[in-house]
């Protein structure tokens, strides 16, 4: 009886170089729609899934054939991982390949916003030359102020080195273990940099601990001036209570790359301030960072594929039953 081709299904179209390296190890099928009930029914059969969207939990109690879960980049989040773990599902992901990609956007961001350049751009071509030079008195450098980054993962740690090393500032963090420091990072609380800090990035991952870090109280706590940045998830911050800070000029601006609810409406408050930068969710997406992941979710699929754990397993909970489903694998 012939062996039936393994179906590699991505949620999203992958980088060709990444493609190419799946060829001949298997099917791969790209998803045609990206709601719950459309995944579902198109992992049945899958042996890998590759994921750049929220999975359900659903998918996991049908797909009989399944795996493992790759996740392409970092972010766990996508994964129900209780789900996956219960069905003896093998979760990994691509640990910090486009942490450059993140820390360059968060540096893009913050010239943005003290720069002026959404104000700046509108009245230039608007209303003319004049108009767009004349917001210039007011703009701000960036050398000599200090930055707070809250998470010091590999995001966080590309962002201190850029800092530091290229744009003079004074960096300081707070991340859950508070050790080591790397070089130039000095650790605060949370509130001690809340307080202290010009620019607050966001770099942590969403969790329990997480969720609504950026609270009413701790806005209150900023500086006149100062701007949040958030290029981890939206849910770490209580948008109504930011919302308010901006409508009432109590801080500075804030460079918005996530959201609570995505994709963000066209009619979110949000989109109404000079002092808002929005983009939708693409800090970590670059034709590098994009091959980068690709071929990193690639080679974990090709390990679990020819019978082997992947590399960043990230649920080894999960082994015992996945090698009773699996009693072949090495």
């Amino acid at each position: 009886m012939a062996q039936t081709v393994p179906k590699i299904l991505s949620t999203h179209p992958l980088h060709p170089r990444a493609s190419a390296k799946l060829a001949g190890a298997g099917q791969l099928v790209i998803a045609s729609a990206l709601d719950p009930a459309t995944l579902t029914r198109e992992a049945k059969d899958a042996d890998i899934v590759i994921v750049r969207a929220p999975l359900p939990p659903a998918l996991f109690e049908g797909a009989w054939k399944l795996r493992a879960a790759i996740r392409h980049g970092a972010g766990l989040d996508m994964i129900p991982m209780e789900a996956a773990t219960a069905a003896g599902v093998l979760v990994a992901n691509v640990p910090a390949v486009n942490a450059r990609s993140v820390a360059e956007h968060v540096m893009f961001a913050a010239l943005a916003l003290l720069r002026q350049f959404r104000r700046v751009d509108r009245d230039l071509r608007a209303k003319g030359w004049l108009a767009g030079r004349e917001h210039a008195n007011a703009n701000i450098e960036l050398a000599g102020k200090t930055i707070g980054i809250v998470g010091l993962g590999a995001v966080g740690q590309a962002v201190g080195h850029i800092a530091a090393h290229g744009f003079d500032l004074k960096v300081v963090a707070t991340t859950r273990s508070m050790q080591p420091a790397p070089e130039k990072v000095g650790f605060l609380s949370i509130d001690a940099l809340v307080e202290q800090s010009d620019i607050i990035v966001l770099c942590c991952p969403l969790t329990p601990e997480t969720r609504g870090l950026i609270s009413r109280e701790r806005i209150a706590r900023m500086k006149p001036n100062a701007l949040l940045i958030n290029v981890s998830r939206g849910p770490v911050v209580d948008d109504d209570a930011l919302i308010e800070a901006l409508r009432e000029r109590r801080i500075g601006g804030a460079a918005l790359d996530v959201f609570s609810t995505q994709p963000l409406q066209s009619n979110h408050p949000y989109f109404g301030f000079d002092n808002v930068i929005i983009t939708p969710h693409m800090a970590g997406i670059t034709e590098e960072s994009m091959m980068r992941m690709g071929i990193g979710a690639a080679g974990e699929a090709l390990l679990v594929l020819a019978g082997k754990l992947p590399v960043n397993l990230r649920n080894p909970e999960a082994v015992d039953h996945y090698r009773r489903r699996f009693p072949l694998d090495l």
